[in-house]
């Protein structure tokens, strides 16, 4: 239990999955779980004792009181784990031939890296590039905000631009931005070959680095006294316009 309040201080090659659904997430994904915490409730349902017999170490059964009180979600409904979930840098991307990235540049905010990470996940990106300063994949709050796709879609971290393109130069995929002013419209639909789309933080927005890679800015025309959209609904509305069209219904 102590180990488990230290790895909510730092986040390295564990997670804290709480709730039975990432749970039951981690364990479909194949990821390893090293220790599974149940209250009563949760750990008497059949389903739940086959899941922990099916684990290298069986579940601990705690009180209710105790295991919210090592969670951070207000409610963790019964189950909470400790899964090994390394994350590696640009050399763990899969190179897709025609592969749709997403590019984080210094999305701070766990809750939006999550909200990101499955929006990408709907809409059929390959995978996540994490530049330096973003939030950690692994942080509680990401994974909750996530619903599971934090565990299935791949996530590199301290990406720089030029170490993704270099990773990528095989494919040399064209490179795009969303910006609140000043971009053209969003085409109808996504541009032939592979693509990588990058998003900045909704207060500093691109870095240098990330702008000297970017040929071509998106931007999402808003009515009204709208000044911006959070990160999140904006790549949720870019990846949804950049779906093949044989994929939309």
């Amino acid at each position: 239990m102590k180990a488990i309040r230290a790895l909510r201080r730092r986040q390295g090659e564990h997670a804290i999955l709480e709730g039975p659904h990432l749970v039951e997430e981690a364990v479909s994904a194949r990821i390893e779980i090293q220790s599974l915490l149940l209250t009563p409730e949760l750990a008497s349902l059949p389903r739940w004792r086959d899941l922990g017999a099916s684990l290298a170490r069986p579940p601990i059964v705690v009180a209710a009181d105790l295991l919210a009180d090592l969670a951070d979600a207000d409610s963790p409904r019964g189950a909470l784990a400790v899964a090994r979930l390394a994350r590696g840098g640009a050399s763990t991307l899969p190179v897709v031939e025609d592969g749709l990235y997403l590019y984080l540049d210094g999305v701070q905010d766990p809750g939006n890296l999550g909200a990101l990470a499955r929006v990408a996940e709907a809409f059929d990106v390959a995978a996540l590039a994490l530049g330096p300063g973003c939030a950690h994949p692994n942080h509680p709050r990401a994974l909750r905000a996530s619903a599971g796709s934090l565990l299935r879609l791949t996530a590199a971290r301290d990406v720089g631009a030029e170490a993704l393109a270099s990773h990528l130069a095989s494919i040399s995929p064209r490179w795009a931005a969303l910006e609140a002013h000043g971009g053209v419209a969003l085409p109808g639909e996504r541009p032939e070959g592979p693509l990588v789309l990058a998003l900045g933080a909704e207060g500093s927005g691109l870095s240098e680095a990330t702008r000297a890679r970017v040929s071509t800015l998106w931007t999402i025309p808003l009515s009204g006294r709208v000044e911006s959209l959070n990160v999140a609904v904006a790549a949720g509305i870019a990846l949804h316009a950049l779906r093949p069209r044989r994929a939309r219904v």
